[in-house]
């Protein structure tokens, strides 16, 4: 066997040991199937800056940073094209790509690029750097979102619809106001996953197993060359710190959990006892036994993919809860998770907006699902403008809902001696409560549901989202 056999298969820790590994903990123990691909050209990213540090700090020359750029370059476009080769002594990503290094520039270079870093600053920085990427990425889709349905907000101003409380009809509202109701959720949201980027972007690399390095590496050149906003100043926190990732993914649970709500709003108004909203066939399904159905799958599966997030989310936090201080082999188990909460969350957000911007809404049901006895609150409202106390009026309300039921008939169809004979305090225009239009716009105040407020509220969502 060659010398350059033999290295190719060494383990990274693999010098302190004699006996040989069990195949089956050789399996238990390696990640390179299941997320190293994930993480290949970050892991190349972070080698190719830590080459440069190298150099810097005098460990490499500049001839051997050369080759090994060249060699992570080589190794790169391997990954890319489909051709790495992926071996059964590759632990991991760290181990396949400094171990194809040394096979394309020999282990006298390639083995350099190990000096002074630990796989346990080194995996952190990765899973760092991916995940900066991945939340620039879902920023830019989560502001579409919220764009989206700004804009269809502002287009469909005019339609009227009931407005909910127990899953009961309470008061008239706009469709926009419902809809931007949603919005304002998703554009905290966004507020929020802008305040965490900073908290992802805090650099481990130089920290080594725990307690940094003796080789003079210049981090602050590392933090700019990955583009990083700080650097970790506390080596041994640096190692083991995962709360960037629990963060992200508690704030994916509350989006999904916003997007849930949504989709269930949609679920239920597209029923044929609602009919309020029609989804697009491009996010409906059919069903394999009853030809007339149309199934909103597509709403049900970001409500299911609601609690496939929040269950890594909690599984990741009970791994790190009681692990002692500082990296342990169970942190290994924070990528899965984390890789797949994240590409869950891309999908969510980008299905959630193709079925926004293609559903057709039904205005003429809307209306018809308003009934007068919504109005039952406008006409305490009415009389309380006459002078009357409004635990009065409310009581006074209740009374004319009660003898219109009595009567068979709408609260709106009570003439004006039979509510002249409740109170004395109606007039002949209080006819003039019955309308629902009128009800809206009398909700004038700030946030509220009439067109003033419906422009306010697309104004200000423009203004946050236009904002770094």
């Amino acid at each position: 066997m060659t010398q350059q056999e033999d290295f190719s298969k060494r383990k990274l820790w693999g010098g302190r040991f004699t006996g040989e590994t069990d195949p089956l903990m050789n399996r238990f123990n390696s990640s390179i199937r299941t997320w190293g691909k994930t993480m290949y050209a970050v892991d190349i990213q972070g080698s190719l800056a830590y080459c440069k540090a190298l150099t810097k700090a005098g460990i490499l020359t500049e001839k051997e940073n050369e080759e090994m750029s060249k060699g992570l370059g080589q190794v790169k476009a391997e990954w890319e094209t489909d051709q790495f080769v992926i071996k059964d002594d590759d632990e991991d990503i760290f181990t396949a790509n400094e171990r194809r290094l040394s096979e394309i520039i020999g282990k006298e270079i390639g083995g350099k690029l190990h000096t002074g870093r630990s796989r346990n600053d080194q995996t952190t920085t990765d899973c760092r750097l991916w995940l900066m990427n991945a939340v620039r990425e879902i920023i830019d889709f989560l502001t579409s979102l919220v764009n989206v349905m700004t804009t269809r907000a502002e287009h469909e101003v005019d339609v009227l619809m009931p407005g909910y409380t127990h899953l009961q009809r309470a008061q008239p509202v706009r469709w926009s106001h419902w809809l931007l109701s949603h919005t304002h959720a998703l554009l905290a949201d966004l507020e929020r996953i802008k305040q965490l980027l900073p908290r992802i972007a805090v650099l481990p690399l130089g920290s080594g197993a725990l307690a940094g390095n003796p080789y003079g590496l210049d981090r602050e050149f590392l933090r700019n060359e990955l583009g990083f906003q700080s650097i970790g100043m506390n080596t041994m926190h640096s190692v083991y710190d995962r709360d960037y990732a629990m963060e992200f993914m508690q704030w994916a649970g509350l989006l999904t959990g916003h997007l849930s709500r949504l989709a269930e709003d949609l679920i239920i108004y597209s029923t044929a006892e609602f009919g309020f909203v029609q989804l697009s066939d491009a996010y409906s399904t059919g069903s394999s036994i009853m030809p007339q159905k149309k199934n909103p799958d597509s709403l049900e599966l970001i409500r299911g993919k609601s609690g496939r997030v929040f269950g890594q989310m909690a599984g990741l936090m009970m791994t790190m809860k009681g692990i002692p201080t500082t990296y342990n082999k169970d942190m290994a188990e924070d990528k899965e998770p984390l890789f797949d909460c994240a590409s869950t969350v891309k999908d969510v957000i980008r299905i959630t907006e193709g079925v926004i911007a293609t559903l057709v809404i039904n205005p003429e049901k809307m209306l018809a699902a308003l009934s007068a006895d919504m109005l039952a609150t406008d006409l305490a409202d009415y009389l309380v403008k006459r002078g009357i106390p409004f635990r009065e009026t409310h009581h006074i309300s209740g009374q004319a809902v009660v003898m219109a039921e009595k009567l068979g008939c709408q609260i709106s169809e009570l003439s004006y001696e039979q509510l002249k004979g409740i109170s004395d305090a109606f007039a002949p225009d209080v006819i003039k409560v019955f309308d629902f239009e009128v009800s809206v716009e009398n909700r004038n105040v700030i946030g509220g549901p009439h067109r003033a407020g419906i422009r306010e509220q697309v104004a200000y969502i423009r203004e946050k989202v236009g904002r770094a």
